[in-house]
């Protein structure tokens, strides 16, 4: 497949180097980005992909099958939607837009024109998360009762000068960020959420968005996901707990910063008191991108497709735009 990466920052540069890693079978023939320095660089990466700061003529190009849009937040659904117009496959980062209502035409349009939209929940398949939704699907579990997660980082010196601190620009702040990460990975162990409680403040950083997102989402059965995403967090760090009544799970680290990535099994035994534990280990590179990648290219020859990230990235949507309308003035104070 041809690929066209548009937006060459960070995340255009991971999801390049995931389709150089199964070599020939597909490559990145455009790169675009509103700064051409940006698009160059990354074009210098793959001999022969055309460097342009013209997204549009980079998505209406015939020699392009598939797109991944890897821009600021604003940018995601009007790309993603005129690539699906144009009959290319989509890879949009999550969130995918600003709310719902941006995803809706972007589902409608795909299912006109046939073609796969794929959201970017990279986080779904780190080896951890991969093992535990083996371990959940064969029953090991047993029942779900809830989840509790933490997910933050500590920003940097200008941070809340960025465009994630741009409430136009963002849609948001770290509730959008990496919050919907965590709302999306909760969804997948206990299915959809009915009840949708949460705050949002600004602790630290002088900015219009929240630095800190709490959450606390229930479903139709009563289970509970407890959330907490932060831009305060001094100490890279990630933590996602599973409880079921008869084990727990608890997937630490993604590697980097973050720590090592491990998975803790914890089964409870018959008599109870100290379970027995595995622990899985996952060091070396981020292998998350790949695998996406690979699930991706998958999706787009099922038929009928399978993927229903797009609906999920609508449903996390939903839930931080409920908190939001919660939160009238999201922040507190500053001393």
């Amino acid at each position: 497949m041809n690929f066209a990466v548009i937006g060459c920052g960070l995340i255009g540069q991971k999801r390049l180097r995931a389709i150089q890693s199964f070599g020939a079978e597909h490559r990145v023939v455009f790169t675009a980005d509103s700064v051409l320095d940006r698009a160059q660089a990354l074009a210098r990466l793959q001999p022969g992909a055309c460097a342009t700061a013209d997204w549009q003529a980079a998505v209406a190009d015939k020699s392009v099958d598939a797109v991944i849009v890897a821009t600021t937040n604003n940018w995601f659904a009007p790309i993603a939607l005129a690539a699906v117009n144009a009959g290319k496959h989509v890879l949009v980062e999550k969130p995918a837009g600003h709310s719902p209502q941006e995803i809706d035409p972007i589902i409608e349009a795909a299912a006109k024109n046939n073609v796969s939209v794929h959201a970017g929940f990279n986080h779904r398949y780190h080896p951890a998360f991969i093992k535990a939704a083996e371990l959940l699907k064969s029953g090991a579990l047993g029942p779900m009762m809830f989840v509790r997660a933490r997910y933050g980082h500590g920003g940097r010196l200008g941070y809340e000068r960025e465009w994630r601190a741009d409430p136009k620009i963002a849609g948001g702040g770290e509730l959008l960020d990496q919050g919907v990460h965590l709302i999306d990975l909760a969804r997948q162990f206990l299915g959809d959420f009915t009840t949708v409680k949460g705050v949002t403040v600004a602790s630290y950083w002088r900015m219009d968005v929240e630095d800190n997102g709490f959450m606390m989402l229930q479903t139709s059965a009563g289970q509970i996901a407890w959330l907490h995403a932060s831009a305060t967090e001094w100490k890279n760090m990630f933590s996602f707990e599973v409880y079921g009544r008869n084990a727990k799970l608890h997937i630490e680290g993604l590697g980097g910063s973050y720590g090592v990535e491990r998975l803790y099994y914890y089964k409870m035994l018959p008599q109870m008191g100290p379970p027995e534990t595995t622990i899985w280990e996952y060091p070396g590179e981020d292998t998350s991108w790949r695998n996406e990648l690979s699930a991706f290219i998958r999706f787009i020859h099922e038929k009928p497709a399978t993927d229903t990230t797009l609906q999920d990235a609508r449903a996390a949507l939903a839930i931080v735009n409920e908190i939001y309308a919660q939160n009238k003035t999201p922040g507190v104070p500053h001393p």
